[in-house]
């Protein structure tokens, strides 16, 4: 039987009290001179890229598209004044239908657009126009162009008129309907009988009725970039919302339920518990009613009044179906939780009350 010596250190011991020692005696001053350098370079290139940000970037284009001149519709400062343009519309739809062919080298983003006030719709009974802004011969204001409905085709010269029949502007046709989808004017591939039917009285160019027109601006509008911009740009709408319930709310919550305990120490485990599961079920059932799966409330990528039968999806929608499903995992996983640890409650409300006994 081994005998253990009281009082002498082991080997291990003195190993490691040399160790230290030696760390203690030791240099250790930082001589990764290039990476210090490398560094500081990274922060000064961050702090230059942030100072262009900020001088030279436009918010408005988190939100809102671009016309074919490259201003931002909603933007005061453009030529002319977009301030209250904020509505990307695709003039050609023919140009819509090509870019959604495979085998065309043809972007949407060079499609031709302009900004509008409101998304136009065809006529029952005639054709409407919408024209490009007015300027050169057009001598017409902004804002007459705005009450005339964007429409000055009376106005044109003859040689402007075979132009716009030929779809090369500066006037186009409004053949399909379109709504608003995130700040877009999508159309929907269904063509006015009775304006398609002015338009080929009128000699025009063959416009394509294809499915395509509807899926390519879609297809644009829910790009994961696009959708990545707006959750940005909602971001930096709500900070005032975020500094109130991430900041202020929780500092005055924690106060009172500190508070509260001075005052009612029995029941404060008890109360804690009851109100975090009300306000995970709150939730959820909040993610229910914007994912549709509860009332009428369901949020849509349409924007303003519309045709009730006209239906468009969006990857948020996915993505809230997805955050539905996760708070239903963590609401059913917090009521249990507080059902299995009802023991170990009763247990936390003795020790508070010996705590504030103690006090």
């Amino acid at each position: 039987m081994k005998e253990t010596c009281i009082g002498k250190k082991s080997s291990n011991e003195d190993v490691v009290e040399s160790s230290s020692q030696v760390l203690r005696n030791k240099n250790r001053k930082c001589r990764d001179i290039v990476f210090l350098v490398i560094f500081i370079a990274f922060w000064i290139a961050m702090i230059v890229n942030s100072s262009f940000a900020f001088n030279k970037g436009n918010p408005l284009r988190l939100t809102y598209g671009l016309d074919y001149k490259g201003n931002v519709c909603g933007n005061r400062h453009a030529d002319p004044d977009l301030r209250e343009l904020e509505l990307q519309y695709w003039l050609n739809p023919n140009q819509v239908y090509e870019s959604g062919l495979k085998s065309s080298e043809f972007k949407l983003k060079n499609a031709r657009s302009i900004c509008l006030m409101e998304c136009p719709i065809p006529s029952d009974d005639a054709l409407n126009w919408v024209c490009d802004y007015p300027e050169g011969e057009i001598r017409i204001s902004v804002d007459d162009w705005i009450d005339r409905n964007y429409d000055y085709f009376e106005y044109l010269t003859p040689a402007m008129r075979n132009s716009s029949l030929q779809l090369q502007g500066p006037c186009y046709p409004v053949i399909f309907p379109s709504v608003n989808v995130h700040w877009s004017c999508q159309f929907i591939a269904r063509a006015s009988n009775m304006s398609l039917k002015h338009w080929e009285q009128m000699g025009g160019a063959h416009i394509v009725e294809d499915i395509r027109i509807d899926k390519d601006i879609h297809r644009y509008i829910n790009s994961r970039t696009a959708v990545l911009k707006r959750y940005v740009a909602d971001v930096g709408k709500s900070w005032p919302v975020l500094i109130v319930c991430g900041g202020i709310l929780p500092l005055l919550l924690s106060i009172t339920w500190l508070l509260m305990i001075q005052f009612c120490v029995a029941g404060m485990p008890w109360i804690t518990i009851v109100v975090f599961d009300i306000l995970i079920i709150s939730a959820t059932m909040f993610f229910y009613l914007k994912a549709g799966w509860i009332g009428n409330n369901a949020i849509t990528p349409i924007i303003g009044e519309h045709d009730p039968y006209v239906h468009i999806s969006g990857r948020e929608q996915n993505h809230l179906h997805a955050i539905a499903v996760l708070m239903t995992a963590v609401m059913i996983i917090a009521v249990l939780s507080s059902i299995a640890i009802a023991r170990r409650i009763l247990m936390a409300t003795s020790v508070l009350k010996a705590s504030s006994d103690v006090n």
